[in-house]
């Protein structure tokens, strides 16, 4: 049995749509500013493994809450990490570029220094660190720009800017992989098989969607799909300031994942088509 933590995420939303059959644990049943409930939960269930696909992801509002975001984001995971490692159990968990500084234009490598520009980045790393730490099976899983047909997204929130603007000021000097949330849960799912079989390949992997994009040229593709004439206009990140400082490249190097797990870069732009046919049959 697999037990996966989050119910109204993305990726959560998309866990539930490929593997129905697991218990998915929202926060009325395991609440993550309670660690050891997190714990607790495990150990009552006693999985066959255990994805982690709940976080705390407003990233600015973690600038003046970092207290109760690493909670969520570090001490949750690391108390999920040490039940499971106590049951010996594989324990798959999400984690983000955030982690990262952005500097440079190269993909990240999965054992680069890890230096987080805010808030959310710091509890995203606290969160590693505690799931390292507890010695047992597992697998972070660092994502970037994660998209659906669900929940609250930048595919959404251009279609929606789209039905009353004629032209949309998009920041272009960030670079990174959208990556649809089906994609991420897949490879999770995948993973998890494999460190069931094989607990040796226990570590930090990468996974984004391809080829990397500006958020510019990323909504530019978003309006073409969607038939839709809005135009684009180009802006620095400086000319659209936000409580958390955004990293300017959020490319990850995903090539460990696909020589360990066979995993290999998603096609954003099949899977934006995927998120429009959906939103397209739900109206």
């Amino acid at each position: 049995m697999m037990l996966v933590f989050g119910q109204t995420g993305q990726v959560a939303r998309a866990f539930q749509v490929l593997a129905p059959e697991a218990l998915y644990l929202g926060r009325e049943a395991a609440d993550l500013m309670n660690p050891e409930a997190c714990a607790a939960a495990i150990r009552a269930a006693k999985p066959d493994v255990v994805i982690n696909a709940a976080a705390w992801t407003a990233v600015d509002k973690a600038e003046t809450e970092e207290a109760a975001a690493t909670q969520v984001n570090g001490a949750a995971p690391s108390a999920m990490a040490e039940a499971c490692a106590a049951l010996a159990i594989p324990f798959v968990h999400i984690s983000t570029d955030y982690v990262f500084d952005g500097s440079g234009e190269a993909p990240f490598a999965v054992d680069a220094p890890t230096a987080p520009l805010g808030a959310y980045g710091r509890s995203k790393l606290a969160g590693e660190e505690g799931v390292r730490a507890a010695g047992g099976c597992h697998a972070i899983l660092r994502t970037s720009w994660v998209v659906s047909a669900d929940g609250t997204n930048f595919v959404k929130t251009m279609l929606r800017l789209s039905e009353t603007r004629e032209k949309l000021t998009i920041v272009a000097d960030q670079i990174g992989g959208p990556t649809p949330a089906r994609a991420i849960a897949v490879a999770c799912l995948e993973i998890a098989r494999q460190l069931s079989e094989n607990p040796a390949k226990s570590g930090t992997y990468h996974f984004s969607g391809a080829p990397d994009v500006s958020w510019a040229d990323f909504a530019r593709e978003i309006f073409v799909q969607a038939g839709r004439t809005t135009v684009v206009e180009d802006i620095p990140s400086s000319a659209y300031p936000t409580p958390a400082r955004r990293p300017a490249n959020s490319r990850l190097d995903c090539s460990r994942t696909a020589e360990v797990f066979g995993i290999n870069r998603p096609n954003w732009k099949t899977g934006l088509s995927e998120i429009l046919k959906i939103l397209e049959g739900a109206k």
